[in-house]
């Protein structure tokens, strides 16, 4: 199945508001949880969230890593709103910031320690420009863990995931994960882009039936 775009951004309230009220609990904890192996040291100093949406991820990596601090990039008004809502919520406005702007056009004051990204690749009509967003954002060495859908072969498949994961659901997203599956790449195609960045060293593993994930240091 080839791969169909599906829009880069998400700013429709409704949407967004579905989205951010979905339970993600389980993956975004496994995410936050599989920093540490990647960074091979007790995680410390600024962390880069490019896509990080309603703000679970920054706060779940501030809870399980006192010593971070954490900026969130997203391009979505609305999902930048509910992320600063939620880290107020939280208590973690000292140690976690937004900035509301498309990754592409983000310079950041001084290199950060480290990058993350959940679900934003599939967003990205061309991925290249995130991966060497990546690479500019942080400093030599930095630890990098990226994770994301991994496109079925067939719409038949695609509807299956979304019954078997999604079925209880709200309508608006469970249409919004089918079409995120088949705007999603496959591992294959995610390790053509890494080798076309020279980042062919970073580690890329099958996660499960729907995550592919990119794992690593920097060189």
């Amino acid at each position: 199945m080839e791969r169909q775009l599906e829009p880069e951004l998400m700013d429709d309230p409704y949407q967004v508001q579905v989205y951010a009220s979905a339970d993600f609990a389980e993956e975004n904890q496994g995410f936050v949880d599989r920093f540490l192996p990647t960074s091979s040291q007790i995680p410390a100093g600024h962390v880069v969230d490019i896509g990080c949406g309603p703000g679970d991820i920054p706060i779940r990596m501030a809870r399980t890593y006192p010593d971070l601090h954490i900026t969130g990039i997203d391009a979505s008004p609305p999902m930048i709103a509910l992320a600063e809502q939620a880290v107020r919520e939280a208590g973690f406005t000292n140690r976690v910031s937004f900035v509301t702007k498309r990754f592409q056009d983000v310079l950041l004051s001084e290199a950060a320690d480290a990058v993350i990204s959940n679900s934003l690749l599939h967003h990205i009509p061309n991925p290249l420009s995130f991966w060497y967003a990546v690479q500019a954002m942080v400093k030599p060495g930095a630890p990098v863990l990226v994770m994301d859908l991994r496109r079925p072969e067939t719409t038949q498949d695609a509807q299956r995931l979304v019954n078997q994961y999604a079925g209880e659901e709200p309508e608006q997203l469970r249409h919004d994960f089918y079409h995120s599956l088949l705007a999603a790449f496959t591992e294959d195609e995610v390790a053509a882009q890494l080798a076309e960045v020279n980042l062919s060293h970073l580690r890329l593993d099958v996660l499960d039936d729907r995550h592919w994930i990119v794992h690593g240091r920097l060189s």
